[in-house]
């Protein structure tokens, strides 16, 4: 997948951050969305980045984890990929 816009760099980033911290929490996708009262299909959504989620979305992602909000959002942008000439 080639990241063309702002918008895809942050979604893609900021599903990156939210797999690597179900992982570190020792969470299964299945597990994690069950906490939330959310199917296992729109956190894989998150986490492949293919959706921007909602804030109230964001704060019961970050209640499941067990981390703050600011926690959940403070993440690392991955590089933009140029196109090759």
């Amino acid at each position: 997948m080639q990241l063309n816009t702002k918008k895809e760099i942050i979604q893609k980033s900021f599903g990156i951050h939210v797999r690597n911290l179900r992982i570190e929490k020792g969470f299964t996708q299945v597990e994690l969305s069950s906490n939330m009262n959310k199917d296992q299909q729109s956190l894989q959504r998150v986490e492949s980045g293919n959706v921007s989620p909602s804030l109230y979305y964001l704060f019961e992602l970050a209640e499941g984890l067990g981390v703050s909000i600011s926690e959940l959002m403070e993440f690392n942008m991955i590089e933009k990929k140029n196109k090759k000439s």
